[in-house]
Order: structure tokens, then C-alpha cells, then sequence
């Protein structure tokens, strides 16, 4: 495929997996009326995300509802998607060793089925007392060429980023339920200081690795948590070019994704010009 439409998604998707579900079919829809080939869902986009960040727990409702990757909400969305590649967010309920766990999940799927799966790996504040955490970066075949799925977090490690750029992603899904800070609060998204770190993040994971990113973000509040939307897509030259700002939407964009990363990697290539025997890998004992 020569050319690639990307589009993120910036919306709102919370606890009640009916209504979600029944929320799906315009969005998908709406992107394939403008020829969308990758659509980019938010984190915990089935279920939703926690209601406070610090002591998930506590809350009454602090728990996300967790389905099987497997389950009747992925053939749901495997349903919808047909042609599409299209990225999404659970919480994943998963048996293992007789002993059930959960995880932060996002999913890839066409209507052929499942295409790919990561589990987020770095877990911040409380997230570790309703998740485990995932152990590997791995890229896979989709229509749209090699992919690689970070999930919030993630993505202030420039490893993560690095690890599926070097197993030859080249557009990176980032899915995001990111807030607005809660410790420091503005009175304008624009001026908060996550806001800047979402996008700082995103730019200088593309850049970094010369990739398409493709940011997907919730909206709206859930519990004491405002998510901040900046759905967007990166170019290799870490420039934004779609964003859907604050508020829901999709931001798409169009591209010849092999033939861009290729000319980004022309004179200097990042991947290719690593020193690794440089680098400091671990912090001194």
C-alpha cells in the first residue's frame, strides 16, 4: 500500500461497554466515509480507564470492567472494522497458571481478526494496584505495513518507542487515556503542564525514530481524572500534522509511509547510526 490514511481518535469512552459498543459504529463509520486505512481508538476504549490515578482502589467504582481478548467485544469491533486496521484499548482479563490478572491492553484487528496485542508495560502511580504490567515491545504485519502499539505511559520512555522502531514499525499507534494534571492544575488545557508533556512526547518519539506516530487520546472526566483529547498525527520530521486539540474528533492524515520514512532516513539515520557500545543501559548499583 502506497499511501496511508491515519487517523486518531480524540473521545470519550467510559464504563458502560453497551453503550461503547454502540458508540463504535458512527466513529468507524465517520472514518471510513473519509477512507480511513488506520483508525487509532483510544486507551480503554471497552471498560474505560481508572477514576483516580493515586488510589485506584478506594473508589467505589475504581475498577475497570475486563474482557477477554478473545471475547464477544473484539468480534464486535472485528465486525466493524472489515478493510479497516483499526487499534483499541481494553482492560484484559486474562487466566494464567490457574490465577486471574488484569491488564492495560490494546488490540489490533482488521475483519480477519486479531493482528496484534500489547500490554502496557510501564504502570504509573496506582495503576499497579488494579494492573500487571506487561513485559515486551514488539512490532507486526498489518495491511498499513509494520506496527507498533504503546499505551500512555509508554511512551515517556524513549526505549519503548526505540524497541518497536528496531523490529521495523513504522507507524507507532500510541493509545492514551492521559489527564490533565492533577497536582497542578490550569484553568486552560493549552496551559497545562501534561498537555505539553503529550505532545513534547509524542513529537520526540516520531522524530527520534523517524516513524509516523499516530496519538489517540480520551476526553471528558471520569471520576476525578480530565482527560486532555491532543488526539494527533506525528511525521518523521516530529511535525504535527492533524490534531484535533481539546476536543473530540479524528485527526487524519495522508501519507506514503514507507516512502517518508525512507527519505527521513536518507542522510541520517537514527536506527542505523545508534553507538551501542555507548550507551548506559542500566543505572550504577
Amino acid at each position: 500500500m502506497a499511501s496511508v490514511t491515519m487517523a486518531a481518535v480524540a473521545a470519550h469512552f467510559g464504563r458502560d461497554v453497551e453503550r461503547t459498543l454502540a458508540k463504535l459504529p458512527g466513529i468507524v463509520e465517520d472514518a471510513r466515509g473519509r477512507g480511513v486505512d488506520l483508525l487509532v481508538l483510544p486507551d480503554a476504549t471497552i471498560g474505560g480507564y481508572l477514576l483516580d490515578l493515586h488510589h485506584p482502589v478506594e473508589e467505589g467504582d475504581g475498577i475497570p470492567h475486563s474482557v477477554e481478548i478473545d471475547g464477544p467485544e473484539t468480534e464486535a469491533i472485528i465486525a466493524l472494522a472489515g478493510d479497516m486496521t483499526v487499534c483499541f484499548g481494553i482492560a484484559e482479563r486474562a487466566v494464567e497458571n490457574g490465577r486471574e490478572r488484569r491488564y492495560n491492553t490494546a488490540v489490533c484487528v482488521t475483519g480477519d481478526g486479531v493482528l496484534g496485542v500489547h500490554r502496557k508495560v510501564h504502570l504509573p502511580l496506582g495503576e499497579s494496584e488494579v494492573y500487571a504490567a506487561g513485559e515486551e515491545f514488539r512490532a507486526f504485519d498489518t495491511p498499513v505495513g509494520r506496527v507498533g502499539m504503546l499505551i500512555d505511559f509508554d511512551k515517556t520512555f524513549p526505549e519503548a518507542a526505540r524497541s518497536v522502531a528496531l523490529d521495523g514499525a513504522e507507524i507507532i499507534a500510541c493509545l492514551s487515556a492521559w489527564p490533565a494534571s492533577v497536582t497542578d492544575r490550569s484553568d486552560r488545557i493549552r496551559n497545562d503542564r501534561q498537555a505539553h508533556l503529550f505532545d513534547l512526547y509524542d513529537c520526540a518519539r516520531a522524530a527520534e525514530n523517524q516513524v509516523y506516530l499516530v496519538s489517540s487520546n480520551q476526553t471528558g472526566v471520569l471520576g476525578g481524572l480530565r482527560f486532555l483529547g491532543q488526539a494527533k498525527v506525528v511525521d518523521p520530521a516530529g511535525e504535527i500534522v492533524a490534531k484535533t486539540w481539546a476536543k473530540g474528533g479524528l485527526a487524519v492524515a495522508e501519507a506514503d509511509v514507507s516512502a517518508d520514512v525512507a527519505r527521513a532516513r536518507r542522510s541520517l539515520n537514527h536506527l542505523a547510526q545508534r553507538a551501542e557500545h555507548a550507551y548506559r543501559l542500566t543505572a550504577p548499583a
